[in-house]
């Protein structure tokens, strides 16, 4: 993919099916109006996060969703 493709990825960090939950949809990819929409179904401590850094989270949990889409505005990346 290229560095400016606007088609991010995604992948399920810890796609773990028990006896109430499935594991059937782990990566993909969603593009320009068509937002990644994520649901959550953990009743308590939920957190999503996207840097890596746990301490920069925002609170998901039971009900909450999380829609993730493409910026109009890009940014650029200076080394």
């Amino acid at each position: 993919m290229a560095w400016d493709a606007a088609q991010p990825e995604f992948a399920v960090r810890e796609p773990f099916p028990s006896r109430t939950s499935q594991a059937g949809l782990v990566h993909g990819h969603f593009g320009k109006g068509e937002p990644l929409r994520v649901r959550s179904r953990m009743p308590d401590n939920g957190v999503i996060f996207s840097d890596g850094i746990e301490a920069d989270f925002l609170r998901f949990t039971a009900g909450m969703e999380a829609c993730i889409s493409i910026a109009d505005q890009q940014g650029r990346l200076v080394a």
